[in-house]
């Protein structure tokens, strides 16, 4: 039969660490404490795979699970001398979940289960304390209530107050006896009221239907959101720990506590935690009352009285204990303790959680401390971890204090981490207007790439619709700005000039602040802090070996470099985003878009001529204006690379983005370019697209105004050859859009090979370069072995391969795609993360046809999904040359890579 329970005790476990699949992590180490002589209470652990079984058969266990449970409790009954459900001696127990990974208060826990209106006398007597046998009974009603039958813990906290009034006291602690057994005996009622049954006195019966609870709950709403976020299978199910009971609330020598071996907010290394004298677990994270500080340091200035004064023998064998345990697993661990009368007890340790600054520090400590090696540091650090390094902050306390206040707005997706505060700007030309005095946000329903120089002028950005990839999200990125998308809540009117949430009404000018790491909106200005890493490696404002965080960082990068085999890349269009890039790592640039230089005040103008030229004579006139501009742009570009590949992509998007579209505005244009209000309105709704995206952008621009594509090459020749006499070593790569056949390639690079010839016969200089195309129409990538006869590289433009290869709009999936995910429908937003199996396929294709014909092709991918660690490892996978992503992605990518190339 089937082994479905696993015993473990002081010395002796039928688990170890390394059965975490298994056990849960929660018993994989109760099972490794106990194998290394850590005081852990007794108990056994209902496998995973019980779990997945009651799932997969509608809520029915696995043969010869039940006789395995009633086995191990005979063991428990012997092992502790006491009896379950016992009059006189009664066995308690704890029925917690534990997943392979942790997933802190996402499921659910019962304590004290096994107390009945007998058995709670026997605990009264055996302990020679009353109050706290009722104290446990009232909690375990009240856990038991709340997890198993759904009782809202509201109607229990109410009675408990009610009760504290009547009694004129403060903390639940100073209830006596008597008090207690009139709560248990309300508490039973308000179960009976609730679930129209009587509280179960039967322990067996407690501990099946507790259980099963614990069972469901990795289905509940937290832990599903929770897996989502985290990227967790959802049929990995949970264990259920049984563990027999220690207390902590059995006086004044009894007591509970959680610690971190390192600070999990900043990595010091400083043993860091809380604990409550006559308490129990729930009773220290639940707020109830206030935590003590474990340490005599942490309680400088406090007025509270640490552990290692109230209680010193055990502070030092906790001491002891928390040594051993981050030794034997040689990462920061998050402790769980009791103390029963001055006995103590290890609950749970876990591999700590913790911010992305701390998992770096902890990791460079470890390192220089000889626990672990550099590739192992590489390993424990989450790539998106890094980005926390580089985004401004807010002030911890001044943002705990604005939640406290009831000042959350609202939350989003956490598109572009960092903190901005600053004064509501509904529209880009507000905002610009808005940034000469101050700080702003730029709140819009959605943006567009006319509201670029909005973004630019705006601290942050907020947009109450679109996704991870949508137009806010990705050029706030590649900004670094942060940035919080798909606000839903958000209510925003132009007219009435307002932004509304949850009963708020706030007013264009007003102050705002958003967390683009958490996604949080909050009302009212908050501090920020810049981060050093940018003040030091950008701006050049301190040395390094001066900032633990700037030190840290340029370690884990530098260890980075020496694993990874892939390049790394950004996407940025001026010099300044270059050289942001180049200062974070960037080996050159895999997508400089062209179009965003046009959208520059000083510039569109000339772009507008263009786009209303009736004849080639008058775009190439408009063009002219164009060309110095852009030949500046390029030899910016190619200086803060200077010796490093720039791929520039020539013009993308449709005209009629960069036209007005109210009358208004229509108007003011008309009378700028001399032409008729009607003539110019019949020229937008002319260049006006049912479905812009398949419509008429890219190369197809490029042949129907081939002047345009021949004035962009002749600026990028000629920026390059500018630098080379300046003694600069320029690499120019120029990539054709939206390719879907040879034939447009070939027709293209005919055309623009003639023109660059002609640029080196006038300058009597010649340089080399590339020419290629971007891959992001499927049919491009079926068809790659004979694109690649006239493509020298490709890159690979993952954010419209994925529309056109799934059919998803990426400006409108967001209305459907969180729906896809919640069922499950699919495993992850596939404009975050590649989608492997179909658009991946295609880029394997795409690779493997070109590498046939052009066995020394270039290749890389410069969509969003460059700065995905998922989608790198795929790219590393498939063999790509490198991976290109927004600038304050490139670290991410970095770590990334290196992690792909590890696990290799």
């Amino acid at each position: 039969m089937k082994k479905y329970v696993y015993y473990f005790t002081k010395g002796n476990a039928e688990g170890s660490a390394k059965m975490k699949d298994l056990l849960g992590g929660k018993g994989a180490n109760l099972a490794e404490m106990c194998n290394i002589g850590i005081p852990v209470p007794p108990g056994f652990t209902i496998t995973t795979e019980a779990c997945v079984y009651y799932y997969k058969n509608g809520g029915k266990y696995p043969e010869g699970l039940k006789e395995q449970v009633e086995e191990n409790l005979k063991k428990l009954e012997k092992e502790t001398g006491k009896k379950f459900g016992d009059v006189e001696n009664p066995l308690l127990v704890s029925v917690r979940s534990g997943a392979r990974v942790s997933m802190p208060g996402m499921m659910d826990t019962i304590l004290n289960l096994g107390l009945n209106d007998q058995s709670v006398k026997g605990l009264a007597k055996v302990s020679g304390n009353e109050r706290f046998a009722y104290d446990s009974y009232r909690r375990f009603i009240q856990m038991f209530g709340n997890v198993v039958m759904k009782i809202d813990s509201s109607y229990f906290e109410h009675e408990l107050e009610k009760m504290k009034k009547e009694k004129g006291v403060k903390d639940d602690t100073d209830l006596d006896a008597e008090d207690l057994k009139k709560l248990v005996e309300r508490f039973k009622e308000i179960y009976k009221e609730q679930t129209g049954k009587d509280f179960p006195q039967n322990p067996e019966e407690q501990l099946w239907l507790a259980i099963n609870a614990v069972f469901e709950s990795w289905d509940n709403d937290r832990a599903k959101v929770y897996r989502r976020i985290n990227g967790i299978p959802d049929d990995w199910g949970t264990a259920v720990n049984v563990q027999s009971m220690v207390f902590g609330n059995l006086g004044d020598d009894s007591a509970t506590g959680v610690a971190f071996t390192r600070d999990p907010a900043t990595g010091e290394k400083r043993f860091f935690g809380e604990y409550l004298i006559n308490a129990q677990g729930e009773d220290v994270v639940a707020g109830i009352r206030t935590p003590h500080p474990i340490t005599k340091k942490q309680a400088e200035g406090t007025g509270l009285k640490s552990l290692e004064e109230e209680m010193p023998e055990v502070f030092k064998q906790l001491v002891e204990v928390y040594q051993t345990l981050e030794k034997h697993y040689r990462d920061m661990q998050d402790l769980e303790f009791t103390i029963e009368r001055g006995k103590l007890y290890l609950l749970q340790t876990r591999t700590g959680k913790r911010t992305g600054f701390a998992s770096i520090r902890i990791a460079v400590d470890m390192v220089d401390e000889g626990l672990i090696s550099e590739q192992e540091a590489i390993m424990r650090i989450d790539p998106a971890a890094v980005t926390q390094l580089l985004a401004p902050v807010f002030d911890r306390k001044d943002k705990e204090k604005a939640l406290k206040e009831g000042r959350l707005l609202t939350k989003g997706l956490n598109a572009g981490p960092g903190a901005a505060s600053g004064r509501i700007a509904l529209s880009a030309e507000k905002a610009v207007e808005m940034a000469k005095d101050g700080k702003v946000v730029l709140v819009r329903i959605e943006t567009s790439p006319e509201d670029l120089a909005g973004m630019n002028a705006a601290e942050g950005i907020l947009t109450a619709r679109g996704g991870m990839t949508s137009h806010a999200a990705v050029v706030a990125r590649g900004m670094g700005k942060p940035c919080v998308v798909g606000a839903g809540e958000l209510e925003i009117d132009y007219d009435k000039k307002t932004v509304s949430a949850r009963g708020k009404v706030l007013k264009e000018g007003d102050f705002i602040s958003i967390d683009g790491t958490t996604g949080e909106v909050i009302e009212g200005e908050l501090k920020t802090m810049p981060s050093e890493v940018i003040q030091i490696l950008i701006h050049g404002k301190g040395k390094i070996e001066d900032s633990i965080i700037c030190r840290n960082y340029v370690k884990i990068i530098e260890w980075a470099e020496k694993f990874k085999k892939l390049g790394v890349r950004t996407n940025a269009d001026t010099p300044h985003d270059s050289k942001v890039a180049w200062a974070l790592g960037a080996k050159g640039i895999g997508l400089c878009r062209t179009e965003h230089m046009f959208f520059e005040e000083d510039r569109i103008k000339a772009v507008r001529e263009m786009i209303v030229a009736k004849t080639v004579e008058e775009r190439e006139k408009a063009l002219s204006k164009i060309l110095p501009m852009q030949r500046s742009d390029f030899e910016g570009i190619f200086e803060a690379m200077n010796g490093l590949p720039v791929t520039v992509r020539l013009l993308d998007p449709p005209l009629h983005e960069f036209l007005p579209k109210e009358d208004e505005d229509i108007k003011e244009l008309a009378n700028d370019l001399g032409v008729t209000f009607e003539e110019l309105k019949q020229r937008v709704e002319s260049l006006h697209e049912m479905n812009p995206m398949l419509g008429h952008r890219g190369c197809r621009l490029g042949i129907t105004y081939p002047e345009i594509y021949k004035m962009q090459v002749r600026a990028i020749i000629e920026a390059a050859l500018n630098n080379k006499k300046k003694g600069l070593n320029p690499l120019p790569e120029i990539m054709i859009p939206l390719i879907g056949f040879k034939s447009e390639l070939e027709y293209l690079k005919n055309i623009l090979t003639e023109e660059i010839e002609r640029v080196f016969e006038e300058k009597g200089e010649r340089i080399d370069y590339l020419m290629g195309t971007m891959i992001e129409v499927p049919r491009a990538a079926v068809t790659a072995n004979q694109i690649a006869e006239v493509a020298q590289f490709f890159s690979f433009g993952t954010n419209d391969l994925t529309q056109m290869g799934l059919g998803f709009s990426r400006d409108d999936a967001g209305e459907f795609i969180r729906i896809y995910l919640d069922k499950k429908i699919l495993p992850h937003d596939p404009f975050q993360s590649i989608d492997v199996d179909g658009v991946g396929e295609l880029v394997r294709i795409a690779c493997e046809k070109g590498r046939a014909t052009r066995p020394d092709i270039k290749l890389g991918i410069c969509g969003e999904h460059g700065g995905d660690p998922k989608s790198v490892e795929f790219c590393h996978k498939v063999g790509l040359n490198y991976v290109s992503c927004s600038p304050y992605r490139v670290p991410v990518a970095i770590v990334a890579a290196a992690q792909a190339a590890l696990k290799e």
